[in-house]
């Protein structure tokens, strides 16, 4: 007889913009009156609960429509989003928990787009943003009836060093091609997602601590491996946030072949290469206290 084993359902790539306007709020010399700024997010909210007999007797009776979901997560956009996306999925699976008794946990992913304010003769404009790199923020946010976790991060995160890099002295076969060297590029699309023991005082803040402190010792650090740089990006993290327990890290390495040239009668001193997204190694690490 077969059973359900497990089951949750939900509404994703469910896309929010809100401006944030410094007119809402009391004047001050941080923030002149006519300020603005954007905020533009993709959310998903996954539940699980009481839903088997919607799977397995065709009953919709607990069912919260998918785009119930979606307009919930609007107009909690319009009550609940600022500047840092932590509380707003806080906020959501919240919501979840106590309208619906039928939901026992609801999983919130928010991710934002990197949207930079523009400098016009060299002064910050009060409304105007190019877009920013690829990258994104990212909060992750489980709620139960139990429990709570929260967990930021940022994905497809393109970083490159041209020199400071070399692999050497690893194990070799017949099947060996790779050459060994002391200086090459390294290059990475990082991900990194962080879990917080207990809520810090600004999620932005700690947030923007953290990728400093991580890229300050891929660019300082010479990386024997891409698996040193990764351990100690990982260690650079716990070290300036007390507030998290934990840092998961993942690092495509993104290779940059050098191209032969000899047979054109020129010497490569390790200046032309061939950039290349696949294959590409993956290297992955888990760094805790």
């Amino acid at each position: 007889m077969p059973k359900l084993a497990s089951h949750r359902y939900g509404k994703a790539r469910v896309r929010v913009a809100k401006i944030l306007r410094s007119n809402d709020r009391p004047a001050s010399a941080e923030l002149p009156r006519d300020w603005q700024s954007i905020v533009e997010i993709d959310v998903a909210a996954m539940l699980a609960g009481d839903f088997e007999s919607s799977y397995t007797a065709g009953d919709n009776t607990k069912v919260v429509p998918t785009d119930t979901i979606k307009n919930t997560i609007n107009i909690l956009a319009k009550e609940k989003l600022g500047e840092e996306i932590e509380p707003f999925a806080i906020a959501l699976g919240e919501h979840f928990l106590e309208r619906y008794q039928q939901v026992r946990s609801a999983n919130i992913e928010v991710s934002s787009r990197d949207w930079r304010r523009m400098e016009i003769d060299g002064k910050p404009h009060p409304h105007s943003f190019v877009a920013g790199s690829d990258a994104k923020m990212f909060a992750r946010v489980e709620c139960t009836r139990e429990s709570q976790s929260v967990e930021s991060g940022i994905r497809d995160f393109l970083i490159l060093k041209s020199t400071g890099s070399g692999f050497e002295n690893y194990p070799k076969d017949e099947f060996t091609t790779l050459p060994e060297t002391a200086d090459r590029i390294l290059a990475t699309s990082l991900r990194a997602v962080w879990s917080y023991s207990k809520k810090p005082d600004s999620y932005r803040a700690q947030n923007d601590k953290i990728i400093a402190a991580m890229l300050k010792v891929f660019a300082n650090n010479y990386s024997p491996s891409a698996q040193t740089t990764l351990f100690e990006m990982g260690t650079a993290a716990l070290g300036v946030c007390p507030e998290i327990s934990r840092i998961e890290l993942a690092m495509p390495n993104k290779h940059y072949l050098p191209i032969d040239l000899s047979k054109f009668d020129r010497e490569n001193k390790n200046e032309i290469f061939t950039p290349t997204d696949e294959p590409h190694g993956q290297i992955e690490a888990v760094v805790t206290r």
